[in-house]
């Protein structure tokens, strides 16, 4: 049987902060999901993305804000050319765009996405309020599964204003798929979201 190597980015998260997936409720299957998640870390993206086996990663992509992904260089770089990352424009410098447009075609190309709809990276582990994008995108493509995410310990590898990471020991942990209500509202819908993350935690 040939050794298979693991890419070099996802090498690189297990070498730092383990990137552990546990699979609680759900498995992974080629499903089209939105995995969504906490966000305290840098590191957040690139260990979701590597705690998936190889034959999700591939059809699986992050949403990135541009403001900190696209800005050239080698950050750039990792994220287009290895995360294949979804960008969007925080700065809404385009009054008419909608940010969400980029998703929808990458839903509508049978992609999964990774998203944080913190929409920003929190000073705690526990997420933060739920920004409107999930609730729009459940609702527009109701045959893709939700599934929550928490990401434990990466706030204390690379928090907000953190410039190296720490090595630290971390897991993924994937909950069961996050069922829609008919008629729910929007704040609803994002409260019970979030509350499937923090539930997590306490795994």
């Amino acid at each position: 049987m040939p050794i298979k190597f693991l890419p070099p980015l996802v090498l690189l998260a297990r070498l730092l902060v383990g990137a552990y997936p546990r699979w609680i409720g759900s498995a992974p299957t080629a499903t089209q999901r939105i995995y969504f998640a906490n966000h305290s870390s840098h590191m957040d993206t690139l260990v979701l993305w590597a705690a998936l086996p190889g034959s999700l990663r591939a059809n699986t992509r992050p949403v990135a804000a541009r403001d900190y992904w696209g800005k050239g260089g080698i950050r750039q770089r990792i994220a287009e050319e290895e995360l294949n990352v979804v960008m969007i424009d925080r700065a809404r410098e385009d009054p008419g765009a909608d940010p969400l447009d980029p998703l929808r075609d990458a839903l509508e190309h049978g992609f999964s996405l990774i998203i944080f709809p913190e929409g920003t990276r929190a000073a705690q582990p526990l997420p933060g309020p739920f920004k409107g994008g999930l609730y729009f995108l459940a609702q527009e493509f109701p045959q893709v599964e939700l599934i929550p995410v928490y990401l434990d310990n990466l706030h204390r590898s690379l928090p907000k204003g953190a410039l190296l990471p720490i090595p630290i020991i971390s897991t993924v942990r994937f909950g069961a798929p996050l069922t829609r209500v008919e008629g729910e509202s929007r704040d609803a819908f994002l409260s019970r979201a979030r509350a499937a993350v923090i539930e997590l935690a306490r795994d």
